[in-house]
């Protein structure tokens, strides 16, 4: 448990890189942005499997039996989870967690017109603004659902309050900031997933971090249905559906 604690709190910690404006862009200047976007998407995958495979090696306690219909929520979330997580970090986004900070004060639509062209946020944004957060929020719940044990609770318990507080942190430091019209970002974007989008705010459109995301969304969940998530965490999501 002690490994799979420290394992956590790495994990954490690079997550808060991005949500660090002055860190990250001290980043870029030293390594360059594709250098620092490769880095940290291979830091960022070895320190996730890291922290799976340091839970799979803690002390097994048994909190409830889990069901198929737990798994089958899973099989649900976790490709929208991993769909947002991607197109969040790839996607220029001004007052969240990103790979790529845009530099429009609102959530990329025509109404910024004094942001320079091609400075707005990815389209993800007219579905939440908090993308990635969101991500790890959907994962964490549907892993938790179907993994009844205490070492599953730590894991998927902790990252998904990390991200439910990120919401309001990252929230709280947007409004602050001078170059940031708030008002509009709020009249443009929602915190809940498509609140926006149900009460007419904004439009969805698409764009290439979206369709980048999506079709990596789609290679991974069928290589991982098929038997890599078998391969790299010991469980096959489509043999717990018969639970």
């Amino acid at each position: 448990m002690n490994e799979l604690i420290l394992s956590l709190l790495v994990f954490l910690l690079l997550h808060s890189v991005p949500a660090i404006p002055m860190l990250r862009s001290n980043l870029i200047s030293l390594i360059g942005s594709r250098t620092y976007l490769a880095a940290y998407s291979a830091v960022s995958v070895a320190v996730m499997v890291w922290v799976v495979h340091a839970a799979l090696r803690s002390d097994f306690v048994e909190l409830w039996d889990p069901s198929g219909w737990q798994a089958l929520v899973t099989i649900v979330t976790s490709p929208l989870a991993l769909f947002l997580v991607l197109a969040g970090l790839i996607s220029p986004n001004h007052f969240s967690i990103s790979l790529r900070a845009g530099h429009a004060p609102v959530a990329g639509y025509d109404t910024a017109s004094d942001a320079p062209p091609g400075a707005h946020a990815g389209a993800i944004v007219a579905i939440t603004r908090h993308p990635v957060l969101w991500g790890f929020i959907l994962w964490s719940l549907g892993h938790l659902l179907v993994n009844g044990d205490l070492r599953s609770l730590t894991l998927f318990g902790g990252l998904g309050i990390f991200s439910v507080v990120g919401l309001f942190i990252l929230d709280r430091r947007a409004r602050r900031r001078p170059d940031l019209d708030w008002h509009l970002v709020q009249a443009q974007t929602s915190i809940i997933p498509l609140a926006a989008l149900i009460e007419g705010r904004t439009m969805l459109r698409l764009d290439g971090p979206m369709l980048t995301a999506f079709v990596l969304t789609c290679g991974a969940t069928i290589w991982l249905l098929t038997g890599g998530h078998a391969l790299l965490f010991g469980a096959d999501p489509i043999a717990a559906l018969a639970y």
